[in-house]
Protein backbone atom coordinates (compact mmCIF):
# COMPACT_ATOMS: atom_id res chain seq x y z
CA UNK A 1 0.00 0.00 0.00
CA UNK A 2 1.14 3.30 -1.20
CA UNK A 3 1.05 6.49 1.28
CA UNK A 4 -1.04 9.83 -0.03
CA UNK A 5 1.15 11.73 -2.03
CA UNK A 6 1.33 15.53 -1.48
CA UNK A 7 3.21 16.74 -4.40
CA UNK A 8 4.30 20.67 -5.17
CA UNK A 9 3.27 21.98 -1.36
CA UNK A 10 6.97 22.87 -0.58
CA UNK A 11 7.64 25.60 -3.64
CA UNK A 12 4.00 26.94 -3.23
CA UNK A 13 5.63 27.87 0.28
CA UNK A 14 8.86 29.27 -0.55
CA UNK A 15 8.10 32.40 0.28
CA UNK A 16 8.95 33.19 3.94
CA UNK A 17 6.22 34.96 4.77
CA UNK A 18 4.61 31.28 4.12
CA UNK A 19 6.03 29.57 6.34
CA UNK A 20 8.73 29.66 8.82
CA UNK A 21 12.36 28.31 7.87
CA UNK A 22 12.07 25.16 9.63
CA UNK A 23 8.70 24.10 8.03
CA UNK A 24 9.99 25.00 5.05
CA UNK A 25 13.11 22.20 4.88
CA UNK A 26 10.65 19.73 6.12
CA UNK A 27 8.07 20.58 3.41
CA UNK A 28 10.66 20.88 0.50
CA UNK A 29 12.28 17.51 1.90
CA UNK A 30 9.17 16.20 1.69
CA UNK A 31 8.30 17.59 -1.76
CA UNK A 32 11.42 15.62 -3.09
CA UNK A 33 10.28 12.49 -1.56
CA UNK A 34 6.63 12.65 -3.09
CA UNK A 35 8.41 13.78 -6.50
CA UNK A 36 10.43 10.00 -6.02
CA UNK A 37 7.31 8.27 -5.28
CA UNK A 38 5.50 9.77 -8.83
CA UNK A 39 8.57 8.80 -10.91
CA UNK A 40 8.51 5.51 -9.11
CA UNK A 41 4.79 5.16 -9.64
CA UNK A 42 4.88 6.52 -13.58
CA UNK A 43 8.21 3.82 -14.19
CA UNK A 44 5.14 1.19 -13.05
CA UNK A 45 2.92 2.45 -15.22
CA UNK A 46 4.81 2.53 -18.32
CA UNK A 47 6.16 -0.97 -17.35
CA UNK A 48 2.71 -2.33 -17.28
CA UNK A 49 1.59 -0.49 -20.82
CA UNK A 50 4.98 -1.99 -22.15
CA UNK A 51 4.21 -5.79 -20.78
CA UNK A 52 0.67 -5.61 -22.30
CA UNK A 53 2.66 -4.83 -25.85
CA UNK A 54 4.81 -7.73 -24.99
CA UNK A 55 1.79 -9.84 -24.20
CA UNK A 56 -0.03 -8.96 -27.66
CA UNK A 57 3.18 -10.07 -29.29
CA UNK A 58 3.65 -13.25 -27.43
CA UNK A 59 0.26 -13.96 -28.48
CA UNK A 60 1.05 -13.63 -31.78
CA UNK A 61 4.22 -15.86 -31.99
CA UNK A 62 1.68 -18.41 -30.07
CA UNK A 63 -0.71 -18.57 -33.09
CA UNK A 64 2.23 -18.12 -35.41
CA UNK A 65 3.44 -21.73 -33.75
CA UNK A 66 0.25 -22.89 -33.32
CA UNK A 67 0.05 -22.69 -37.26
CA UNK A 68 3.41 -24.12 -37.62
CA UNK A 69 2.81 -27.13 -35.63
CA UNK A 70 -0.48 -27.48 -37.48
CA UNK A 71 1.24 -27.92 -40.51
CA UNK A 72 3.74 -29.80 -38.97
CA UNK A 73 0.85 -32.32 -38.30
CA UNK A 74 -0.13 -32.43 -41.62
CA UNK A 75 2.69 -33.47 -43.13
CA UNK A 76 2.98 -35.86 -40.64
CA UNK A 77 -0.34 -37.43 -41.73
CA UNK A 78 1.01 -37.49 -45.43
CA UNK A 79 4.18 -39.16 -44.11
CA UNK A 80 2.09 -41.35 -41.60
CA UNK A 81 4.09 -44.44 -42.97
CA UNK A 82 7.39 -43.16 -42.78
CA UNK A 83 6.86 -43.01 -38.75
CA UNK A 84 9.28 -40.04 -37.90
CA UNK A 85 7.26 -38.24 -36.03
CA UNK A 86 5.45 -38.70 -33.19
CA UNK A 87 1.63 -37.25 -34.15
CA UNK A 88 0.50 -37.59 -30.66
CA UNK A 89 2.72 -35.89 -29.02
CA UNK A 90 2.08 -32.93 -31.73
CA UNK A 91 -1.26 -32.97 -30.97
CA UNK A 92 -0.75 -32.34 -27.22
CA UNK A 93 1.72 -29.32 -28.00
CA UNK A 94 -1.06 -27.63 -29.96
CA UNK A 95 -3.40 -28.49 -27.74
CA UNK A 96 -1.48 -27.22 -24.83
CA UNK A 97 -0.56 -23.51 -26.99
CA UNK A 98 -4.55 -23.02 -28.04
CA UNK A 99 -5.38 -23.25 -24.19
CA UNK A 100 -2.82 -20.75 -23.28
CA UNK A 101 -3.93 -18.41 -26.11
CA UNK A 102 -7.10 -19.12 -25.05
CA UNK A 103 -6.74 -18.04 -21.18
CA UNK A 104 -4.24 -14.70 -22.48
CA UNK A 105 -7.12 -13.44 -24.74
CA UNK A 106 -10.09 -14.00 -22.09
CA UNK A 107 -7.82 -12.32 -19.34
CA UNK A 108 -7.00 -9.54 -21.65
CA UNK A 109 -10.77 -8.96 -22.86
CA UNK A 110 -11.73 -9.12 -19.44
CA UNK A 111 -9.67 -6.48 -18.41
CA UNK A 112 -10.38 -4.07 -21.44
CA UNK A 113 -14.27 -5.07 -20.88
CA UNK A 114 -13.93 -4.01 -17.07
CA UNK A 115 -12.40 -0.58 -17.97
CA UNK A 116 -15.36 0.20 -20.92
CA UNK A 117 -18.12 -0.75 -18.46
CA UNK A 118 -15.98 1.83 -15.68
CA UNK A 119 -15.87 4.60 -18.66
CA UNK A 120 -19.79 4.06 -19.13
CA UNK A 121 -20.82 4.10 -15.78
CA UNK A 122 -18.77 7.16 -15.30
CA UNK A 123 -20.17 9.03 -18.05
CA UNK A 124 -23.48 8.27 -17.35
CA UNK A 125 -22.97 9.60 -13.54
CA UNK A 126 -21.66 13.13 -14.91
CA UNK A 127 -23.94 13.39 -17.70
CA UNK A 128 -25.21 16.69 -16.42
CA UNK A 129 -21.50 18.09 -16.69
CA UNK A 130 -20.95 20.03 -19.55
CA UNK A 131 -18.71 18.10 -22.58
CA UNK A 132 -16.73 21.51 -22.63
CA UNK A 133 -15.38 20.28 -18.91
CA UNK A 134 -15.03 16.62 -18.99
CA UNK A 135 -13.63 14.08 -21.28
CA UNK A 136 -13.51 10.26 -20.69
CA UNK A 137 -11.55 8.21 -22.75
CA UNK A 138 -10.09 4.64 -22.52
CA UNK A 139 -6.47 4.21 -23.70
CA UNK A 140 -3.62 1.25 -23.61
CA UNK A 141 -6.26 -0.33 -20.71
CA UNK A 142 -5.99 2.94 -18.52
CA UNK A 143 -9.24 5.24 -17.97
CA UNK A 144 -8.72 8.88 -18.40
CA UNK A 145 -11.38 11.67 -17.14
CA UNK A 146 -10.30 14.88 -17.89
CA UNK A 147 -11.40 17.82 -15.60
CA UNK A 148 -11.57 21.42 -16.89
CA UNK A 149 -9.76 24.13 -14.48
CA UNK A 150 -13.45 26.53 -15.00
CA UNK A 151 -15.28 23.87 -13.79
CA UNK A 152 -13.06 22.66 -10.48
CA UNK A 153 -11.25 25.78 -9.56
CA UNK A 154 -11.75 29.75 -9.55
CA UNK A 155 -8.74 31.05 -12.23
CA UNK A 156 -5.31 30.82 -10.42
CA UNK A 157 -6.70 29.32 -7.42
CA UNK A 158 -6.61 26.47 -5.70
CA UNK A 159 -9.87 25.89 -3.38
CA UNK A 160 -12.48 23.62 -4.98
CA UNK A 161 -15.85 25.08 -6.15
CA UNK A 162 -19.57 23.88 -4.99
CA UNK A 163 -19.98 23.03 -8.71
CA UNK A 164 -16.55 20.51 -8.12
CA UNK A 165 -17.84 18.68 -4.92
CA UNK A 166 -21.17 17.36 -6.82
CA UNK A 167 -18.31 15.98 -10.07
CA UNK A 168 -15.92 14.71 -7.03
CA UNK A 169 -18.33 12.89 -5.00
CA UNK A 170 -20.07 11.10 -7.95
CA UNK A 171 -16.66 9.99 -9.14
CA UNK A 172 -15.65 9.17 -5.89
CA UNK A 173 -18.28 6.87 -5.23
CA UNK A 174 -17.49 4.83 -8.14
CA UNK A 175 -13.59 4.55 -7.35
CA UNK A 176 -14.79 3.15 -4.02
CA UNK A 177 -16.62 0.45 -6.05
CA UNK A 178 -14.00 -0.09 -7.88
CA UNK A 179 -11.06 -1.05 -5.60
CA UNK A 180 -8.55 -2.94 -7.56
CA UNK A 181 -8.10 0.13 -9.97
CA UNK A 182 -5.26 2.98 -9.03
CA UNK A 183 -5.95 6.78 -9.01
CA UNK A 184 -3.55 8.78 -10.54
CA UNK A 185 -4.38 12.69 -10.12
CA UNK A 186 -2.30 15.00 -12.33
CA UNK A 187 -2.70 18.89 -12.57
CA UNK A 188 -2.16 21.20 -15.99
CA UNK A 189 -2.01 24.28 -16.65
CA UNK A 190 -1.56 26.61 -19.99
CA UNK A 191 1.82 28.71 -20.44
CA UNK A 192 0.37 32.05 -18.96
CA UNK A 193 2.94 33.05 -15.94
CA UNK A 194 1.19 32.64 -12.45
CA UNK A 195 3.50 34.36 -9.54
CA UNK A 196 1.33 35.49 -6.18
CA UNK A 197 2.19 35.29 -2.41
CA UNK A 198 2.71 31.73 -2.12
CA UNK A 199 1.62 30.23 -5.99
CA UNK A 200 5.55 30.44 -7.63
CA UNK A 201 4.66 29.21 -10.87
CA UNK A 202 2.22 27.34 -13.12
CA UNK A 203 4.59 23.89 -11.43
CA UNK A 204 3.30 25.07 -7.94
CA UNK A 205 -0.55 25.54 -9.29
CA UNK A 206 -1.05 22.46 -11.13
CA UNK A 207 0.71 20.46 -8.19
CA UNK A 208 -1.96 22.46 -5.43
CA UNK A 209 -4.47 21.84 -7.47
CA UNK A 210 -3.97 18.14 -7.64
CA UNK A 211 -3.01 17.57 -4.31
CA UNK A 212 -6.12 19.40 -3.40
CA UNK A 213 -8.37 17.00 -5.24
CA UNK A 214 -6.17 14.19 -3.92
CA UNK A 215 -7.10 15.93 -0.48
CA UNK A 216 -11.07 15.98 -0.81
CA UNK A 217 -11.35 12.52 -2.25
CA UNK A 218 -9.77 11.04 0.61
CA UNK A 219 -11.06 13.55 3.49
CA UNK A 220 -14.39 14.18 2.52
CA UNK A 221 -15.31 11.11 0.13
CA UNK A 222 -13.84 7.79 2.22
CA UNK A 223 -11.05 7.31 -1.02
CA UNK A 224 -8.11 5.30 0.32
CA UNK A 225 -5.48 7.76 0.64
CA UNK A 226 -3.23 4.50 -0.41
CA UNK A 227 -4.63 4.46 -3.64
CA UNK A 228 -4.37 8.05 -4.80
CA UNK A 229 -1.34 9.89 -6.35
CA UNK A 230 -1.19 13.44 -7.15
CA UNK A 231 1.39 15.69 -8.93
CA UNK A 232 1.64 18.44 -11.46
CA UNK A 233 2.71 18.94 -14.79
CA UNK A 234 2.65 22.72 -14.75
CA UNK A 235 2.07 23.42 -18.61
CA UNK A 236 4.65 21.05 -20.51
CA UNK A 237 1.78 18.36 -21.30
CA UNK A 238 -0.38 20.22 -23.47
CA UNK A 239 -3.49 18.92 -25.04
CA UNK A 240 -3.63 22.12 -27.65
CA UNK A 241 -1.75 25.06 -28.70
CA UNK A 242 -1.26 27.70 -26.25
CA UNK A 243 -1.51 30.24 -28.71
CA UNK A 244 -5.36 30.79 -29.12
CA UNK A 245 -7.68 31.20 -26.28
CA UNK A 246 -9.40 27.97 -26.52
CA UNK A 247 -6.24 26.44 -27.17
CA UNK A 248 -4.99 27.81 -23.20
CA UNK A 249 -8.59 26.83 -21.88
CA UNK A 250 -8.71 22.93 -22.98
CA UNK A 251 -4.69 22.50 -21.24
CA UNK A 252 -6.11 24.25 -18.19
CA UNK A 253 -7.28 20.57 -16.83
CA UNK A 254 -7.16 18.38 -13.87
CA UNK A 255 -7.13 14.32 -15.05
CA UNK A 256 -8.12 11.78 -12.87
CA UNK A 257 -6.10 8.42 -14.29
CA UNK A 258 -7.91 4.68 -13.09
CA UNK A 259 -5.46 2.13 -14.05
CA UNK A 260 -5.52 -1.41 -12.83
CA UNK A 261 -3.38 -2.50 -10.00
CA UNK A 262 0.15 -4.04 -11.16
CA UNK A 263 -0.15 -6.56 -8.79
CA UNK A 264 -3.65 -7.61 -9.74
CA UNK A 265 -2.47 -7.60 -13.48
CA UNK A 266 0.67 -10.10 -12.71
CA UNK A 267 -1.06 -12.38 -11.08
CA UNK A 268 -3.76 -12.76 -13.84
CA UNK A 269 -1.14 -13.12 -16.06
CA UNK A 270 0.89 -15.77 -14.09
CA UNK A 271 -2.30 -17.76 -13.83
CA UNK A 272 -2.94 -17.51 -17.98
CA UNK A 273 0.74 -18.97 -18.08
CA UNK A 274 0.36 -21.82 -15.79
CA UNK A 275 -3.00 -22.95 -16.58
CA UNK A 276 -1.58 -23.03 -20.27
CA UNK A 277 1.19 -25.78 -19.35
Amino acid sequence: MKKLVIVGIAMSLFLTSCVSKKKYEMLKKGKAETEQYLREYKDKYYKCTSEKENLKTRIQSLEDNNNTLQDALDRCVNMNKEGNVNISKLLKEIDKSNKYIKLLMIENKKKDSLNKVLSSRITRSLNNVDSKDLDIKVKKGVVFISLSDKMMFKSGKTEISEQADQVLLKLAKIINDYKDYEVLIEGHTDNVPIHTGCIKDNWDLSALRATAIARKLQNDFGVDPARLTAGGHGEWIPKATNDTPEGRSENRRTEVILLPKLDQFNKLMEQGMNNGK
